[in-house]
């Protein structure tokens, strides 16, 4: 029992070390392939960042055609399955990395 939960709990780390960098780039890249039109007709004067683009999309909503509507709904759900994985790990690693003096332990982890 202690053995799967140290397999999932180093298997989720790895996973959470390489996901933030490639879930962004397979939202992003899914959003604008999915998008290309919408992006190109509605947004193009639209400054990228903190959520600007999504904010556009969303004003133009029913302008979209269905292939930009399931590219949001793909995005949605990739998000939603790396927040899930997140929340898992957070669970699953209670703080146990104290010393006898009450310090907090270094944990380094090497990919």
């Amino acid at each position: 029992m202690k053995s799967k939960r140290i397999v999932g709990l180093v298997l989720g780390i790895v996973f959470l070390i390489a996901m933030p960098v490639a879930a962004e780039q397979s939202l992003v890249q899914t959003v604008a392939e999915g998008c290309k039109a919408e992006l190109e007709n509605y947004c193009k004067d639209v400054k990228p960042g903190e959520g600007r683009i999504l904010a556009c999309l969303f004003a133009h909503s029913d302008k979209l055609s269905g292939k930009c509507e399931y590219a949001l709904y793909d995005a949605a759900v990739q998000l939603e399955r790396a927040v899930a994985a997140l929340a898992y790990v957070a669970n699953e690693c209670p703080m146990q990395g104290r010393t006898e003096r009450g310090r907090v332990e270094r944990v380094v982890i090497r990919v």
